[in-house]
């Protein structure tokens, strides 16, 4: 049997983090006992102290067992931390070596949309590969730039570490341990129970791209902004150098240090940004949205479009268009 401790954190709180996990697992071992199997999982809450946790200002989570008391466990799942990161993560510190200590004992642990924060303030991470909320990967490179973040996985798995992409995507990895742990026949029911699409492999279509200006390099900054407000152009990374007078080898090194883009990318990423919100709000077909954020290659187009939000755009319109859904119903 698996012991599994699901973190009870100090401050700002993703409940459904917390009951997610427990419900999950809970429902594994009611489907084997009615199965006449054994069950598979003991969970526990567990807290730095034993003392409730209020989130919200309404909600209350209690510990029943301490990291001083929980001499072993298997699993660790580390639920998501809203608020100043710092701040929580300078309340919950006496979680750190206690999981370092459990993960060299052969403990997994596995983080929760932004609970990869409170995993990666272990160091565990160092040098391996991690996802996260869309929206916090800019604040997250900025923390922990040693870690390789991937911002538009659903799952990541390496060496026992695992983190899941924003939200509800938690409920994947939870499905992915399951299964991991116990077999596809229970991930799938349990799937078919909650209404869950198992098998999502990208948050790419849910990203809003904005990008990172969190930084001191003004010039960079200029550039950022020449490029969202040329965006309908055919830019070239030569033609944003001879604007801004800088070479391009050192805009290159410093639009990549500043913002973890490349410059082209940043450019794709600005033109497939406008383009989404085109094919979410306009009747514009797709050769019109094409040009009007500066592709004249359709086939082009399409391979950018799909590498950043994992859709084709015809699909991506049909999703996420309004009137085009009713069309299509």
């Amino acid at each position: 049997m698996k012991h599994i401790s699901i973190l009870v954190p100090r401050g700002e709180v993703a409940l459904g983090c917390i009951e997610g996990p427990h419900k999950l697992f809970s429902l594994i071992n009611d489907f084997l006992v009615r199965m006449g199997r054994p069950p598979a999982f003991s969970l526990h809450l567990v807290g730095i102290s034993i003392e409730p946790q209020k989130y919200h200002g309404v909600f209350a989570a209690f510990p029943d067992i301490t990291i001083k008391d929980t001499k072993k466990t298997d699993l660790i799942i580390i639920p998501a931390i809203n608020g100043d990161k710092k701040e929580v993560l300078e309340l919950n510190q006496a979680f750190i070596p206690w999981m370092i200590s459990q993960y060299k004992l052969g403990a997994e642990l596995a983080s929760l949309c932004v609970g990869t924060f409170l995993l990666a303030g272990t160091g565990l991470l160092h040098g391996r590969t991690c996802t996260t909320h869309w929206q916090s990967v800019n604040d997250f490179r900025k923390m922990f730039p040693d870690v390789k973040l991937i911002d538009n996985k659903i799952i990541t798995d390496e060496h026992g570490i695992y983190t899941s992409g924003g939200a509800n995507l938690f409920w994947n990895l939870l499905l992915y341990l399951v299964e991991k742990y116990t077999s596809r026949e229970m991930a799938i029911l349990a799937s078919k129970y909650l209404i869950i699409d198992i098998d999502r492999k990208s948050q790419s279509p849910f990203i809003l791209f904005s990008g990172q200006k969190e930084h001191e390099d003004e010039e960079i900054l200029h550039a950022q902004e020449f490029i969202e407000s040329h965006f309908e152009e055919k830019l070239t990374v030569d033609q944003l150098c001879n604007q801004l007078a800088i070479g391009r080898r050192s805009l290159e090194r410093r639009f990549k240090k500043a913002t973890s883009n490349t410059v082209t990318e940043y450019m794709q990423r600005v033109k497939i940004e406008a383009a989404k919100k085109s094919f979410e709000t306009s009747r514009k077909n797709i050769s019109e949205v094409m040009q009007d954020v500066g592709y004249a290659d359709t086939k082009a187009f399409r391979e950018v479009f799909k590498k950043f939000t994992g859709m084709s755009p015809i699909d991506y319109r049909n999703r996420y268009n309004k009137e085009m859904s009713s069309v299509m119903n």
